[in-house]
């Protein structure tokens, strides 16, 4: 009997086993569907936090289309103002309708403005590098140009213009023409005429003309039938041409509102600048009825 003990010892240890190994066998499977589940739920999570950045992005931009003039910001070399052209949410086009100029102002300008219309087309924003040497210009220039996104954002689908000083038709090369802000802001022309009975003031941008050193437009304001401003949407950059487009346009300005009419002397030493000037002003001025 005494040798019997060691057996049943035996015995009752591997039933003991193996209750513990069933007993195990049979947990694991509860286990595991809950972390499968635990496992299941990230990606639906994972998915959803992809998609919020994707939903925000298409609801950013504005679906109007128009022509809105940013406000007039004042830098320590004279003021600087942006008119954008939108259509479909998108700026299509970007002008300066003011900045500095006179001497080393008007080098600059000629050199930073076009750089600075080109990104802001780029770019869709305000968002845009300064050009080197015009630091002030480049920061009226982004201000006024992100007051003019602001105002683009109520555009109606459709709209031919905004809130400007009046309104104007579109030159025959394709560029949006409507009154800006600045409207007014010129010198008066003392003699000559645009046109007789237009009784409000509007502004209208001439053809683009083509020259041997790149192209000129002209813009102009008319106030009851007289020329109250005059200015050049595009003239020649780059080198030389940017100095003599700093010395001749400022000029050619002056005499268009002096004379109300496109019989303007050239300037000396540049001469295809002014007869460009002089063809763009003239179109402008048919489109006005002058």
């Amino acid at each position: 009997m005494r040798k019997s003990h060691p057996v049943r010892r035996v015995v009752l240890a591997t039933a003991a086993t193996v209750s513990g190994v069933v007993l195990l066998l049979s947990l694991k499977p509860a286990s595991d569907p809950a972390a499968a589940s635990a496992a299941g739920a990230a990606p639906p999570a994972t998915a959803g936090a992809q998609q919020a950045p994707q939903g925000g992005q298409q609801g950013g931009a504005a679906a109007g289309s128009g022509t809105v003039t940013g406000n007039t910001v004042q830098t320590q070399y004279g003021a600087v103002q942006v008119r954008l052209t939108v259509s479909g949410g998108k700026i299509t086009k970007a002008e300066a309708v003011q900045a500095p100029k006179g001497g080393v102002s008007s080098q600059k300008t000629a050199l930073a403005v076009p750089k600075l219309n080109q990104e802001a087309v780029a770019a869709g924003n305000a968002n845009i590098d300064a050009v080197s040497g015009a630091t002030y210009t480049s920061t009226g220039y982004k201000q006024s140009l992100q007051s003019a996104l602001d105002k683009a954002k109520s555009l109606p689908s459709g709209s031919a213009g905004t809130g400007s000083a009046g309104s104007g038709s579109s030159g025959s090369s394709g560029s949006t023409s409507s009154g800006s802000g600045s409207a007014g802001s010129g010198s008066s022309g003392t003699s000559g005429s645009a046109g007789s009975g237009q009784a409000q003031t509007r502004t209208v941008t001439g053809k683009t003309v083509q020259t041997q050193y790149g192209p000129v437009q002209v813009r102009i304001t008319v106030s009851n039938g007289k020329i109250t401003k005059a200015d050049a949407v595009q003239a020649p950059a780059g080198g030389l041409s940017s100095q003599k487009t700093a010395l001749a346009v400022p000029k050619l300005n002056q005499e268009a509102v002096a004379a109300g009419n496109a019989h303007i002397d050239a300037v000396s030493g540049a001469t295809y600048t002014s007869t460009g000037y002089k063809q763009s002003l003239q179109s402008a001025l048919d489109q006005a009825g002058g």
